[in-house]
């Protein structure tokens, strides 16, 4: 019987900091179809790219077997780009948004001259930092199902991640303001439902057909098969400052398709909701987070988000010691305790008198503590 291998890749953006001013300098990005660094400069006069391009930073291969490697990994990764970034005189920062700073850019990024072509001023202004976790499921037909099944999840797993409850120096009143800009563009937030792998291919091969998009790489929903690579891409997590919640969160993912493979092979099937209904969550997550409430579907009542959440972790747990991942998901019930980093932020907020500076320094302290 075949069964996926479920490796495990991490795509993480890490925003560059002025130690004075706590301005958002740039930031540079991991691109795993390039496997290079990608780093962008807020205005043309500040040098960020050099010192990047210069240095022997090991990208490689972003796969990894189990979580464990993936600590490695991302531990790694992260003390590369802190040395760098330090060298050069900045520091180096994670979160969903920069809480205050303002950018519009002055340059078409690569990939972006469509989106800037269909939404003009709200592409001009979007600058949301997110997690890409990408999970091996190597048949298509598989992770067209899996996609599936797992949409009614994501919600539930964005409460745990929110981490962008700024934006240019206000408080939005939500956890996750970057879901709010990322699903301001075409072609983004919960997919629907598809028959198949090849209905899906023959959704996506109309956009390219009909120059909607220039090719796959263009649509960037919340789950969907990779392009290129023989995975699921999770994309609906905002960007976590603190390592020990991103690999909480991404093995979380990776049990939740270990589940959904489980399912399928037992001839079980998960019940797929309408796409509008799992959205309704979605806007719960993105409004309240952990605080708030998602709908259970199947009793048709609204229960508190963090009972839900330790509800689907005791249903995943029985995978973990095969994912060899118990302590990483243990570490979401700290997570549910404690509040997510958007949380976290209106705290520190709150204690400093709504001084933003205040939160820009957590989060780098957060962002740069490599445990």
């Amino acid at each position: 019987m075949y069964y996926p291998t479920l490796n495990i890749g991490i795509e993480e953006a890490y925003q560059l900091i002025d130690p004075q001013s706590r301005e958002l300098l740039g930031y540079v990005t991991q691109s795993m179809s390039q496997e290079q660094l990608v780093v962008r400069e807020r205005t043309p006069d500040v040098e960020l790219a050099q010192p990047f391009d210069e240095a022997v930073i090991e990208v490689g291969t972003p796969v990894c077997a189990d979580i464990k490697e993936a600590r490695v990994k991302l531990l790694q990764m992260r003390e590369s780009i802190l040395q760098v970034a330090h060298a050069s005189g900045y520091r180096v920062m994670a979160s969903g948004t920069h809480p205050f700073s303002r950018w519009e850019r002055r340059e078409v990024l690569p990939g972006y001259r469509a989106i800037l072509d269909d939404m003009q001023m709200i592409a001009r202004r979007l600058l949301g930092f997110g997690l890409r976790v990408h999970i091996g499921v190597e048949d298509r037909e598989l992770a067209v199902d899996v996609m599936n099944a797992m949409r009614y999840l994501l919600p539930h797993i964005l409460c745990l991640s929110t981490s962008s409850p700024f934006w240019a120096g206000r408080n939005t009143g939500l956890k996750s303001y970057r879901s709010v800009l990322v699903d301001a563009l075409p072609r983004t937030g919960i997919p629907g439902y598809f028959s198949s792998y090849q209905e899906y291919r023959t959704y996506i091969d109309m956009l390219v057909r009909t120059k909607c998009v220039p090719d796959a790489r263009q649509v960037r929903y919340d789950i969907m098969p990779h392009a290129r690579f023989s995975t699921l891409v999770i994309r609906i997590c905002d960007m976590m400052p603190s390592t020990q919640d991103t690999l909480a969160v991404t093995a979380l993912i990776q049990a939740c398709v270990a589940w959904m493979v489980d399912l399928r092979q037992r001839n079980l099937s998960f019940r797929h909701y309408e796409r509008l209904l799992i959205a309704e969550n979605k806007w719960r997550a993105v409004r309240y987070g952990l605080e708030g409430k998602l709908l259970d579907f199947g009793i048709e009542e609204a229960l508190p988000a963090r009972d839900l959440i330790r509800e689907l972790l005791a249903r995943v747990e029985p995978y973990a010691p095969s994912l060899d991942s118990e302590d990483e998901l243990a570490h979401a019930y700290t997570m549910l305790e404690r509040g997510s980093s958007a949380d976290q932020q209106l705290q520190v907020a709150q204690a400093h008198e709504q001084d933003l500076a205040a939160v820009t320094d957590f989060l780098i302290a957060e962002t740069e503590n490599l445990v």
